[in-house]
């Protein structure tokens, strides 16, 4: 049925309606991914959904069912429907095999029985039901055999025995036929061979052959071909060769098992056996046979050679032996008779040996000239011996002689003379050359030594400058050479062999030195000297091309290494100058003007031409001046400036490298001095220190706000060299002046009432008031005497007047404390702390009042750097620096204090002046 077709309406057979299975969601539920059976629910059937192939589905299996089943919702229920397939007859009954092949023998008898293969239909009950037919009937007939299960096996029976001869091939057809409508049928053809009878036996078409064979006839040559016929086929009549001798000729002659060919298997030889006869014998499968004979002569040939044995021989000889001695005796032999056994031997011609015959079959070899070992220091003899037949045959040996040799022949050398190169400056030791001489004579005759001979080179023995190996003629360098004073020297080598007595020659050899660049230009002028300063005077008025000066250099190397080129390195002027290549003559590129520099300055490079290069550097001043006066003032700090530009990368660098170090010092020192600081202020009441002034708890502030209108500080403006326009500014003293804050008087009182300090007057932790001693004026204040100077090679304005050296007495103006001159020696820590005491008494004479008091906190450490104002000297209680110190001037009484509201300022030194401005306005 197609697809699409009425199977049957399955809402009659379940009692539904249509409208119901639609509500409830009615459907098909299989296993199968797409289902043979399909529901129509607008009409309530089930239609086919694909073609139903019953032998596909069911195969054999009866009866051939289809189970879908419907599900219905709302509520849910499954209902089970077997749909039954009908088979009908749509498959031919076929055979599995499109041919049936037997073989049956012609003895078959009649009645044999062979199976055959039955047909398959796939259709069940009468389609499937099958009937078989065979053509033709002449000697086979069909026969069914019924089984226990049901089935029939189809049997080919023989009717009448089968004739080969007659017929060998036989074709049947079996045919299979259904019982359905309409009725379906297959065949299939069967195929008979009639095997044959081994029935006929091999026979020889000649029982007797006449071969000839010629002697020595080469292995698989063929002599003759035999045949026998055998009516019978297959394997009954497939024939085998085989020789039926009684004496085994295996290995003379062979014959071929399927085609009867005889050939040569081995050596035929007329002098063993000139006749053969052999029996051929013929069989086939079935065991019958049949035989013949062969009769074979032989052809005799000249086939035996001259046969050579060595008697006697000698294997070496002298090279000064005289012509005739011996030197073998041979036999030869040959087999053959008559013509083919008489035998002549001979040897190799350029040669100085002969051989002749003593008697017959003796042969003698001898020597016929003068032997030169040293022209022919080995013979390979070949001694030939061939008989007269036809074609002849001949035979050869070989004799090696060795010739002994004889000191006869001096060594020589390969050249008549050596020359070798070397460069300067070689290590020692060095392998320059070797020397190489051969002797024609052989082993210790041969063997060469080398040995320098005596000569001197310079007055001086030539062994040490080289050496000669005594064995392998290296010749090496004793010691390193210099080109520049040996150019080439000659010596002679000596060439010994080890005979007895020994022979010698000799030859020369020539050493020739080679330059190597290892000599940098030297400069002939201009004059570099590190004293006086030599200038070239350019005019202003010179004019382009103007020969300022020429710089003459020489190299003591020779060739391109000697070449020297001139560059213009560096100059003050680049546009200026110029520096011939070739000459070294410096010139003026353009026209001198009145705005060029007087003082120029040139730096010229001079190179050879080796490789690598080297190099030499020369200065050259030049003046650009009309007056001499003019070029004197200009240079005379010439030499100065060079130092200092060549010293400029270093001091760059040192400087970079000081500065670095100060900071950490200073950061690691920053934070020592605030760690004690800090610690001192926690045991400052557990302190017995005198050097700290105490004041009495009953002074009162005057009001004026703070100690010192400003801080006494000083700018030093100095250089490090008298030479060298730098400037250094030091701030000194910044840090060591006492400032004072105006609300310290409470804040020092209420520390010293916490502490429990104001009732005890009589404790040692009090500090006690200052001796008056200590109060001195500011002109009495210890400080450095005389004029204060700055301690440089030399004493003189810098260049271009960029500062003074210092501060003079009559430049200070009125009220201006200038020392007399440096301290003689470093303070020592108590003149230091004198000047401190007198620091502070200062202070309060200026305030007109003893003011408040001083804690230790703010007091300067008296150990650090203290600069005292007035003085251009810094205290410092470094211990390293210590020296034996000059006692200070006897203390003198201070005046004593006015009160007075304005503040008495001290006068002003140059170097304080800006900043004492700067504070007043702020």
């Amino acid at each position: 049925m197609e697809k699409g077709a009425v199977v049957g309406n399955i809402a009659r057979d379940l009692g539904l309606d249509v409208q119901t299975m639609k509500s409830r969601n009615a459907r098909i539920y299989t296993s199968d991914e797409m289902p043979y059976i399909d529901l129509n629910k607008e009409r309530g059937i089930l239609l086919i959904n694909k073609k139903i192939d019953r032998e596909a589905l069911c195969v054999k299996t009866t009866p051939c069912a289809l189970h879908p089943q419907i599900v219905l919702e709302n509520p849910m229920e499954l209902y089970k429907i077997t749909v039954e397939i009908t088979d009908i007859n749509d498959n031919a009954p076929y055979f599995q095999r499109n041919e049936i092949l037997f073989e049956i023998s012609e003895l078959a008898a009649p009645g044999a029985k062979f199976v055959l293969e039955h047909a398959v239909d796939l259709d069940v009950g009468v389609n499937g039901l099958l009937r078989y037919s065979l053509k033709p009937t002449d000697h086979f007939a069909l026969q069914l055999q019924s089984q226990t299960d049901g089935d029939k096996n189809v049997e080919l029976v023989l009717k009448k025995p089968l004739d080969r001869e007659n017929q060998k091939r036989l074709i049947l057809i079996l045919t299979a036929t259904d019982e359905g409508k309409p009725r379906m049928s297959g065949s299939v053809e069967i195929h008979i061979s009639v095997l044959d009878v081994n029935d006929n036996a091999p026979v020889f078409d000649q029982k007797i052959y006449k071969a000839t064979l010629t002697e020595n006839s080469s292995k698989g040559s063929e002599l003759i071909t035999v045949r026998a016929l055998d009516k019978d086929e297959g394997s009954n009549g497939l024939v085998s060769y085989y020789i039926s001798n009684i004496m085994d000729l295996s290995d003379v002659f062979v014959v071929d098992p399927q085609t009867g060919k005889v050939s040569v298997n081995g050596i035929i030889d007329y002098e063993k056996a000139s006749h053969y006869q052999l029996n051929i014998q013929a069989r086939d499968q079935g065991g019958l046979s049949d035989s013949c004979k062969i009769i074979i002569d032989v052809i005799d040939v000249n086939d035996n050679k001259p046969v050579i044995n060595v008697i006697s021989r000698s294997n070496t000889i002298s090279e000064e032996s005289t012509p005739g001695v011996v030197i073998a005796m041979l036999n030869v032999n040959d087999p053959d008779s008559d013509l083919n056994g008489r035998i002549h031997c001979s040897i190799s011609e350029n040669m100085p040996f002969v051989i002749t015959s003593q008697s017959n079959n003796f042969f003698s070899l001898f020597t016929d000239q003068e032997l030169d070992r040293e022209r022919e220091a080995e013979y390979n003899i070949t001694v030939t011996c061939s008989d007269e037949g036809v074609p002849s045959l001949s035979s050869s040996t070989s004799l090696r002689l060795h010739i002994s040799d004889v000191n006869d022949n001096a060594p020589v050398f390969e050249k008549n003379h050596y020359e070798a190169f070397v460069l300067e400056n070689n290590t020692p030791g060095l392998s320059i050359f070797t020397v190489k001489a051969s002797d024609a004579d052989s082993n210790q005759n041969a063997r060469v030594s080398y040995i320098l001979e005596e000569s001197t080179v310079n007055g001086v023995p030539v062994s040490s400058y080289v050496s000669v190996s005594a064995d392998s003629g290296v010749i090496n360098a004793v010691r390193s050479f210099d080109y520049e004073q040996l150019k080439d020297f000659h010596f002679r080598v000596r060439a010994q062999d080890g005979g007895s007595p020994p022979l010698s020659s000799n030859v020369t050899v020539k050493i020739t030195i080679q330059d190597q660049n290892d000599n940098a230009p030297q400069v002939l002028y201009p004059v570099q000297t590190g004293g006086s300063v030599v200038a070239e005077i350019v005019p202003r008025s010179a004019d382009v091309g103007y020969l300022v000066t020429k710089v003459v250099a020489v190299d003591v190397d020779s060739g391109q290494n000697a070449w020297l080129s001139y560059k213009l390195q560096k100059a003050t002027d680049r546009a200026l100058f110029e520096v011939g290549a070739q000459n070294g003559e410096i010139r003026t590129v353009r026209q001198v003007t009145d705005k060029d520099a007087v003082k120029q300055k040139l730096t010229v490079v001079v190179e050879d031409n080796g490789q690598p290069s080297r190099s030499a550097v020369v200065n050259i001043n030049v003046a650009v001046a009309d007056t001499f006066p003019e070029v004197l003032s200009e240079f005379t700090d010439f030499t100065h400036s060079k130092q200092y530009n060549d010293d400029l990368t270093f001091y760059l660098v040192l400087a970079l490298a000081a500065v670095s170090f100060l900071f950490i010092t200073t950061v690691v020192v920053i934070i020592s001095v605030k760690i004690y600081r800090w610690r001192q202020s926690r045991i400052f009441y557990q302190s017995n220190l005198p050097v700290i002034p105490y004041y009495p708890p009953g002074y009162t502030d005057t009001g004026v706000t703070g100690t010192l209108p400003h801080m006494y500080n000083y700018d030093a403006c100095m250089t490090t060299e008298s030479r060298k326009s730098n400037c250094k500014y030091s701030t000194l003293g910044g840090q060591s002046v006492l400032m004072m804050d105006p609300n310290f008087t409470q804040t020092m009182q209420r520390t010293i009432k916490d502490n429990n300090l104001l009732n005890e007057p009589d404790s040692p932790e009090l500090q006690k008031p200052p001796n008056n001693d200590w109060r001195l004026p500011p002109n009495q204040r210890p400080g450095p005497s005389g004029q204060h100077r700055f301690h440089t090679l030399q004493q003189r304005w810098t260049p271009y007047e960029k500062s003074r050296a210092g501060a003079r007495p009559e430049e200070a103006g009125a009220g201006a404390i200038v020392g007399t001159g440096p301290w003689p020696n470093p303070p020592t820590e108590a003149e230091q702390l004198q000047a401190l005491m007198a620091a502070a008494n200062e202070v309060s004479e200026a305030t007109a009042t003893l003011g408040p008091r001083y804690n230790a906190q703010y007091v300067p450490d008296y150990r650090q750097n203290v600069y005292i104002p007035g003085s251009t000297a810094t205290l410092t209680a470094n211990p390293q620096q210590q020296m034996p110190q000059q006692a200070l001037p006897p203390p003198q009484a201070p005046p004593q204090a006015v009160p007075t509201p304005d503040i008495p300022k001290a006068a002003p030194t140059p170097a304080s002046k800006k900043k004492v401005t700067k504070k007043d306005k702020k």
